[in-house]
């Protein structure tokens, strides 16, 4: 009887005791999958593989809340029944079948990762549904690998047996302070849960998902280890996973459209500095300058900065972005990979290997860093920055000063504006950076000493626009006297639009119409064009205006060659937007829906779908070329240039 009572333990600290128990069981199956594949990472120092395991329990979090939501659920109730013995059996083998299910599929990649380079996700039950030979093939599966299937049974019944050390403790008085007492409890732990799965509890901290594995590893191929299956699996229910498609033949492909670039040697490499200024929510409607037609040319905008440097910079009418969404604009900026049905970092084809604007300037010498006011990891960037060879992160814990905190988002543009200025003014040139602000975001307030300042118009966000405007005056005006500066390609975009009050912004071209300026002051990048330019442009363009001449890989086009034959397309909920020429083709990835002329139909009142079909097969064709590259190249990782 004494043995049994060294074993009980009241409900909590049982219930603390088995979720730890889950916690160690899954590190010793990411030790598991490391000793299984080691070949892959015997390169891992043992500092790294350290952080890496580290890295890897706050996956494991996730996976296990999620598997155990039930158990914790019935566990932590306000009520006495769950104190019976009945009660708590049942609970037992719900605790041991949904965490071995968990078990299996992390011991399943033992085998399968070599085979396959990635996690397995949720495409891993379409991927098997039209096979007839299910039972054999897990058959011969369990044949290969019987090994791993007695190690899995010898792990599991000492899982059990772990559980079973521990045994909750009788409740013999339950009474209504009890029941308070517990209900709080729930509380607590519904809000433990919660921060928890998402992976933090800051506002700004977006669910976790597998691209937030590069904030612990050097390469992308190293981020299976700080994942878990379960994880991966969960993470990918919901993914829009690609399908292969085979509209034509590799070289008529290659001749319509091809991602891989091969730039012709033009004379030296102009070893320029580049800085890329991401602006929150700037849609192209704010902006004055590159407005003049609206109101019967009365129409100022809220940027007076931003008229003044497109006035000095190249640009064109006609810019887009790829996406809706902050999570859209990095890659498809700095990587030139926009993102199709969902956002290319939260899909199950982020730990591809890709190449960047970053990784290539840094391997010509360059010093790479990245700027942005939020508290670090914010948006799940620092883990994309750190996948796209960008060596240093600048955030809120750098900066080092909550006196200039805005409360929600990050800091205050200026101050941080200043800040990266004279951070920027300690590279030794050349280098490579990007900034992404903070202020231009809901709910669209602007600092105490600036209120009223700046014009207001009958959006919000326009206001801190043009906060954020004058932020990027007082920018320039301090890297002006940098010596730096004259030798310095400046690109200033938005991560994408938002909301519209005019009309000629309320529909869909509008929805993705930004800024795109290209800004040199030591040289002689300016004018206006009317070619179709997209932020997956802005990685190629500056690159084959600096004369870079090697083969890299990035799904858009020179923006000041003429002679290409390009075309922008966007995405959103799986609909294709697809532009070229002067014509606008909506199409759901399998069907085209309506055409319009965008010079003659600015309002897309007329529908040219079945008047103008020579137009339609014609932008088909391309959309098919574009789709074939980008899902065929997504799902077998060749998204680098040999």
């Amino acid at each position: 009887m004494s043995r049994l009572q060294e074993r009980t333990a009241n409900l909590y600290p049982a219930l603390i005791y088995r979720i730890f128990l889950v916690l160690l069981c899954y590190t010793l199956c990411r030790l598991g999958f490391y000793l299984s594949n080691y070949s892959l990472f015997k390169h891992l120092s043992a500092k790294e593989l350290g952080f890496i395991f580290l890295g890897g329990l706050k996956f494991d979090i996730v996976a296990v809340l999620y598997i155990n939501s039930l158990f914790i659920v019935l566990q932590a109730l306000p009520f006495k029944i769950k104190y019976r013995q009945g009660y708590q059996i049942f609970c037992k083998w719900l605790f041991i079948l949904t965490n071995t299910i968990g078990f299996i599929a992390n011991f399943s990649d033992f085998a399968y990762y070599k085979f396959t380079l990635k996690r397995t996700t949720a495409s891993v039950f379409s991927q098997f549904s039209n096979e007839q030979n299910k039972a054999k093939l897990l058959f011969d599966f369990l044949l290969d690998y019987w090994y791993l299937l007695i190690i899995l049974i010898l792990f599991i019944y000492g899982f059990i047996k772990l559980y079973d050390l521990v045994k909750v403790k009788k409740c013999y008085s339950y009474r209504l302070k009890t029941f308070l007492w517990q209900t709080f409890a729930l509380v607590l732990i519904a809000g433990l849960f919660v921060i928890g799965v998402r992976g933090g509890w800051r506002h700004s901290t977006r669910p976790i998902t597998l691209s937030n594995a590069g904030d612990f590893v050097k390469v992308p191929a190293d981020m299976s280890l700080v994942l878990n299956t379960p994880f991966s699996i969960l993470k990918t229910l919901k993914a829009a996973n690609l399908k292969p498609v085979h509209y034509f033949s590799e070289s008529e492909l290659d001749s319509l459209y091809n991602p891989v670039h091969q730039p012709q040697h033009k004379g030296e490499f102009k070893k320029l500095n580049v800085v890329f200024l991401i602006i929150e929510s700037l849609g192209k409607e704010h902006i004055g300058a590159l407005n003049k037609d609206l109101l019967n040319g009365t129409y100022k905008g809220y940027t007076p900065f931003i008229d003044s440097l497109a006035e000095q910079s190249f640009t064109s009418s006609r810019t887009y972005a790829n996406g809706r969404k902050s999570i859209d604009a990095l890659p498809s900026v700095i990587t030139g990979i926009p993102s199709i049905r969902e956002p290319f970092v939260l899909s199950s084809y982020s730990n591809n290997n890709t190449t960047s604007i970053a990784k290539l300037l840094g391997d010509e010498g360059y010093e790479t860093a990245f700027f942005h006011g939020a508290p670090n990891g914010s948006m799940g960037f620092s883990a994309y920055v750190n996948l796209a060879g960008i060596k240093h992160y600048y955030g809120k814990t750098e900066y080092n000063n909550d006196k200039d905190f805005d409360g929600i988002w990050g800091i205050w543009d200026e101050p941080f504006m200043q800040y990266m200025a004279k951070t920027m003014n300690t590279f030794k040139p050349p280098f490579f950076t990007a900034f992404f602000s903070v202020s231009s975001h809901h709910p669209f307030k602007v600092p105490e000493k600036y209120q009223g300042k700046f014009k207001k118009g009958p959006l919000p966000v326009q206001e801190p626009l043009g906060y954020t405007d004058m932020a990027l005056r007082k920018f320039f005006e301090t890297a002006k006297k940098m010596p730096w500066f004259n030798n310095t390609l400046f690109v200033l975009c938005a991560d994408h639009a938002t909301v519209s009050y005019l009309p000629e912004y309320q529909t869909i071209p509008g929805y993705f119409s930004i800024p795109i300026l290209f800004y040199y002051p030591g040289g002689d990048l300016k004018g206006r064009t009317d070619k179709l330019i997209q932020q997956i442009d802005i990685m190629p363009t500056v690159l084959n205006y600096m004369n870079y001449d090697k083969p890299y890989f990035a799904f858009g086009f020179d923006a000041i060659d003429k002679t290409q034959n390009n075309f922008v397309v966007n995405n959103n909920d799986g609909n294709f937007n697809f532009y070229k020429g002067d014509y606008l083709l909506i199409n759901d990835g399998k069907q085209s829906q309506s055409l319009y002329n965008l010079k003659q139909d600015r309002l897309l009142k007329n529908n040219l779908l079945n008047s103008e079909p020579d137009t339609v097969l014609n932008m088909e064709k391309y959309l098919k070329a574009f789709i074939q590259q980008y899902n065929n190249r997504m799902i077998a990782n060749k998204l680098t240039a040999k």
